[in-house]
């Protein structure tokens, strides 16, 4: 099975590079260090032992940010390779690890096929590859354990649907699963999923990223966002997805009665779509501002939340979250982070990503679950309408938040007994 999936890799390789460099028309950062994605590098690094950490993308990247900090305390003769897939997620880990300098150097991952992932092995030479959420690379996974290098798949999570397809290429990931040295999976159901795989040690650890703390930065640019509202009510919808946007807003513009002054923030995921958002709102006859270009007082019915790594000053900023991906059956998006700041959430019925963190959430107060676009603003509405039961929902959030710190610790005890 590895053998043929290796070979489909090569027949698609002309496929991907070309679908690469489309994407780079509008992400110009997919152009740059492909040879880092076909296992091609410069000079060597210096002999100093490498924690490679993996993290696909922008969420994966910062909820590794307590795990590579305390790795980097717990282990100061190593440094960090963090290695990515999408340029949004490098952008994101140069800005977290900046001032550690050469103690974290970051790489994309090479495509998975014997050769490249060969190359980059030799080339770097992890003394343990740490992957992040679900990240299955049979070939890493494979030539790793041929060199001797553990695997650990860490804040682990597997959901019913993704285990279902998994299934399909049964022998091929059951063959990846067993060679992972470690798992620490997330919850209890995750841990069962991944087990059933024939992963040989699998832990639960919870979710590491509980464990982020909101930068002070991100937390003043926030006050400046807040100030430039001028104490309108404001309704988050973040990491909105394609499809959602439309809904919000015909629902937003369908609203017989909004709160006195109330802003609809909207933060798409993906940051190609910025400017399809943008003409959305305009062919609704609202009237819109940018964050990009952000004006000193926003009278807008939308602000745009066209910019990077700035989660956290729109959660700051805002009264209470929708978490976007859940309106449409795309899995949700992660809540801890606006639990963390004390905030109501809002979220759709389909957060099947995201299931048992979602239903905690729910069941402690700190979050609710409205059936579509319609209901989302009704509930909005009512938040925003009333300060006491909304600060009441928001103190239910963070102590939500509070009760399940302490995954970053439990993880990193694991892996000290196995990095090489």
């Amino acid at each position: 099975m590895r053998v043929l999936y290796s070979l489909l890799w090569w027949l698609a390789l002309p496929l991907v590079l070309g679908r690469l460099w489309w994407r780079g028309r509008r992400e110009p950062g997919y152009r740059a260090h492909v040879g880092e994605r076909l296992g091609v590098y410069g000079r060597k690094l210096g002999r100093r032992p490498t924690i490679m950490v993996h993290a696909v993308s922008v969420g994966e990247t910062r909820a590794a940010e307590p795990l590579v900090e305390a790795l980097l305390a717990a282990r100061p003769d190593c440094r960090i390779l963090l290695t990515h897939m999408t340029p949004t997620g490098r952008a994101t880990g140069k800005a977290l690890f900046a001032r550690h300098g050469d103690r974290v150097v970051q790489s994309f991952l090479p495509y998975d096929t014997g050769f490249m992932v060969g190359r980059f092995l030799r080339h770097f030479e992890p003394a343990i590859c740490i992957l992040m959420e679900t990240e299955v690379w049979p070939n890493l996974i494979h030539g790793c354990a041929a060199q001797g290098v553990p695997v650990a798949l860490v804040n682990a999570r597997l959901s019913e649907r993704s285990l279902r397809r998994g299934l399909k290429f049964k022998g091929l990931m059951s063959d990846a699963a067993r060679a992972i040295t470690l798992v620490a999976a997330q919850t209890d159901a995750d841990a069962g999923r991944i087990a059933s795989l024939g992963a040989p040690h699998v832990a639960v650890t919870g979710s590491i990223k509980f464990d982020v703390v909101p930068p002070q930065a991100a937390l003043d640019t926030g006050a400046m966002l807040r100030a430039r509202f001028a104490h309108r009510p404001v309704l988050l919808c973040a990491s909105t997805r394609e499809g959602e946007e439309a809904l919000i807003l015909d629902a937003y513009r369908a609203m017989d009665e909004r709160p006195a002054g109330m802003l609809l923030v909207l933060v798409p995921r993906h940051p190609q779509r910025f400017d399809e958002v943008a003409r959305m709102v305009g062919e609704r006859g609202l009237a819109l501002a940018r964050r990009s270009a952000l004006p000193e007082r926003v009278d807008a019915d939308v602000l745009l939340g066209d910019s990077m790594g700035e989660m956290f000053a729109y959660y700051a900023a805002c009264d209470c979250a929708f978490i976007g991906g859940s309106l449409l059956p795309l899995g949700g998006q992660n809540l801890i982070e606006a639990c963390a700041l004390a905030k109501p959430v809002l979220v759709g019925a389909h957060t099947f990503n995201f299931l048992q963190a979602t239903e905690e959430a729910v069941a402690a107060g700190a979050a609710l679950r409205v059936s579509d676009a319609p209901a989302l603003l009704r509930a909005a509405a009512g938040l925003l309408d009333d300060d006491g039961r909304r600060t009441a929902m928001g103190a239910q959030a963070l102590a939500f938040a509070a009760r399940h710190r302490g995954a970053t610790v439990r993880t990193v005890e694991l892996l000290q007994q196995i990095i090489a």
